[in-house]
């Protein structure tokens, strides 16, 4: 996932805040959700998805108490480091960080106010790499920019695979006869892309494997920007296939013509639909970019509560009108509609069927650029560049590039990318990081600047037992999804 890159400076109501929050995280995972849920059951989803969200929305506010202690570290540093230097006594630092801070304000000027808690304002934005090199050591921040390498590589993979297969589903309009037809109308990979055409699906999609490598992978050696007017567009495009999946389910099942009889419970497919929630709601590694930006954040938490509390709505109403609605859903939901059994209508056929290529294809460089330099700052410390001009012009673009495209090649299984990215990096992005930053954060702040100093940030879920709950929540789920793969060899 991408998250919202704003022009410097500008600042937004907490209600843009929480459409920007929302726009991040209902992306590609909800796409896959509906196949996923009902393959775990409808009663055994409707909890797990309600206990992921709650999980997911704990380690946020991690994350945004982490963004706080931040800021307050590169204050207290700053004031340590004038101090130092002989520009200010011990007095004038007591006195720095007894004054709030403010957007517009220099650093260190003061109106005299004692309400110490501004200290630990979010006026700077600070990305989750630079939070781990303030409270990591050396090993943890190599660590995690390892796993956070790893989830934009399974990111790629995603969208690689995502936009060839809509692709081919269009543009083959081979179909199997009524003496044909399997008991889940799926058709195979040999089978031809046109009626008496030698080219198989398999080969198809592969071609247009290649052929988004060829139009996309230039871009990984350059630098390019999502801008406003890209993110209005998606954003339309968006809600508009999401809105018209929904009514055409809920109509199907208004009219009784609902085919889906999904079980109550399901254990087999909880380790995918596990990683498909995690990949789902993971928005962690882009909040600073849309938290900081907020022009009042004395009332984030409540912003984020609301957020989730409608995504998980959200993600239920898609769901559960997909999974009663139709009998065989496709990984790719949209995928679902590319028939005239479920909407007659061509254009809202291939809107929908389409819908993945305008929307993926335009974060796909933007993921991997923000790849690229991620895997640059596993060997270069600093923002350094390599003394060799290919190095960085062409064998870091080279190795962003290639890993998820071979994926692609191998595999269009959308689901089970997802899936798998969603169990083991994303649950270290989502669950292992956040719970590492805010304990690490609070021991160090509490070292620089004493429990006196209260953060206003501060998450709802104080106790060191939260912290302990969430480590064990997130290697007790990765174990378990480990295992179930070794058992079924998938």
């Amino acid at each position: 996932m991408v998250g919202v890159e704003m022009e410097q400076g500008a600042l937004y109501s907490p209600v843009v805040g929480l459409i920007y929050v929302f726009n991040l995280i209902v992306g590609t995972g909800a796409l896959t959700m509906p196949k996923a849920l009902g393959e775990t059951g409808w009663l055994l989803g409707l909890v797990l998805i309600i206990a992921l969200a709650f999980m997911s929305y704990m380690t946020v506010t991690f994350v945004v108490e982490s963004m706080a202690s931040a800021n307050a570290m590169i204050r207290w540093k700053h004031l340590q480091r004038m101090k130092k230097e002989g520009s200010i006594n011990e007095a004038a630092v007591a006195r720095h960080i007894d004054s709030p801070m403010d957007e517009q304000r220099p650093l260190l000027e003061t109106d005299g106010s004692t309400d110490s808690a501004h200290f630990y304002d979010i006026t700077q934005k600070i990305e989750m790499g630079q939070m781990a090199r303030l409270f990591f050591n050396i090993w943890g921040v190599r660590l995690f920019y390892v796993v956070l390498a790893i989830y934009l590589y399974g990111d790629l993979a995603i969208y690689a695979a995502a936009v060839p297969k809509s692709l081919r589903d269009v543009a083959c309009t081979y179909t199997l006869s009524t003496n044909q037809t399997n008991h889940s109308n799926i058709l195979p990979e040999n089978a031809p892309c046109w009626s008496g055409a030698e080219l198989t699906r398999l080969n198809a999609y592969r071609i247009f494997v290649a052929a988004f490598t060829f139009l996309l992978g230039p871009f990984m050696f350059f630098n390019v920007q999502k801008t406003k007017y890209l993110q209005i567009f998606t954003t339309i495009m968006r809600w508009a296939a999401f809105l018209m999946m929904i009514i055409i389910a809920a109509i199907r099942l208004i009219k009784g013509q609902g085919q889906g009889h999904p079980p109550v419970a399901n254990f087999t497919g909880v380790p995918n639909f596990f990683g498909v929630c995690v990949y789902s709601f993971m928005c962690h590694h882009s909040l600073p970019s849309l938290v900081t930006p907020i022009r009042n954040k004395s009332k984030l938490k409540v912003l984020f509560s609301a957020d989730y509390i409608l995504i998980l709505g959200f993600y239920l109403l898609l769901s559960y009108t997909g999974i009663f609605a139709f009998s065989n859903i496709k990984d790719l939901y949209t995928l679902s509609f590319n028939t005239d059994s479920v909407i007659s209508v061509k254009f809202i056929q291939y809107f929908l069927a389409l819908f993945p290529v305008f929307t993926l294809s335009t974060n796909f460089p933007i993921i991997g650029i923000t790849l690229r330099e991620n895997i640059k700052s596993i060997f270069y410390r600093d923002g350094r560049k390599s003394r060799y001009f290919c190095i960085d012009r062409l064998v870091f673009p080279i190795v962003t590039l290639l890993p998820p495209v071979i994926v692609a090649l191998i595999t269009e299984d959308v689901e089970f990318l997802v899936g798998i990215t969603g169990s083991y990096a994303g649950s270290a992005i989502q669950y292992i990081v956040p719970a590492a930053l805010v304990y690490y954060s609070r021991r160090d702040m509490n070292l620089a600047l004493g429990s006196e100093v209260k953060n206003t940030q501060k998450s709802p879920f104080a106790s060191v037992f939260w912290v302990g709950f969430t480590l064990i929540w997130a290697l007790s789920c990765i174990s378990f999804v480990t295992v179930n793969h070794i058992i079924t060899k998938k």
